[in-house]
């Protein structure tokens, strides 16, 4: 039987502001149409999934226990504002920095997929119905690797990524959109197709 469609989400860039490494739960801010945007999703059926790398773990930026409570933060703000997430997927490794068994080559670091496939198991979904919203080129990778499709948003890294550095990507996303309720609308309008 086949899964359900769900719409992958990166965290920092897309679903809040870009604010570097955040290591206080004070410092994780929504963008201004983000929970709006997860609000649809919510209504519509479709599964609203972050995914999204945490390499400040392994470069000693903050604690496992720091990151919990800014995705904690996170799901609050969302929670105050009417929308919640159907799943946190997070990658604390980075290949080359910090100590084991932060320091490691793992399936889970996007742009490699393991994220999307240990959600897709977890919460029964169909990755090549699914979307990744994210505002990097790699959350477009990403999506490849998954066979999901890809929509790049232009806030937080997305808009320099976009118009500087597109020329020596290796794929297209399916989409471009301002930010992510643009984008979420964009797939909603083509539910179905």
């Amino acid at each position: 039987m086949p899964g359900d469609p769900a719409v992958f989400i990166d965290r920092d860039g897309t679903l809040n502001e870009e604010a570097g490494y955040i290591n206080h739960p004070r410092r994780l801010r929504l963008l201004p149409r983000s929970a709006e945007a997860i609000r649809r999703l919510n209504r519509s059926g479709l599964k609203a999934v972050m995914v999204t790398n945490q390499s400040g773990v392994a470069r000693g930026y903050f604690s496992e226990e720091v990151l919990h409570a800014v995705n904690e933060a996170l799901v609050s703000q969302l929670k105050a504002e009417g929308a919640s997430l159907d799943g946190l997927y997070v990658c604390v490794h980075h290949p080359t920095v910090g100590e084991p068994p932060y320091r490691a080559v793992c399936d889970c670091r996007k742009p490699e997929p393991g994220l999307l496939r240990r959600a897709a198991s977890d919460l029964g979904l169909d990755l090549s119905r699914s979307w990744m919203i994210g505002d990097k080129m790699s959350d477009v990778v990403t999506a490849r690797r998954a066979g999901s499709r890809a929509i790049l948003v232009l806030t937080g890294y997305g808009l320099g990524e976009w118009e500087y550095r597109r020329s020596g990507w290796p794929t297209d996303p399916d989409h471009v959109a301002e930010d992510l309720l643009e984008a979420v609308e964009w797939i909603l309008a083509r539910r179905g197709q």
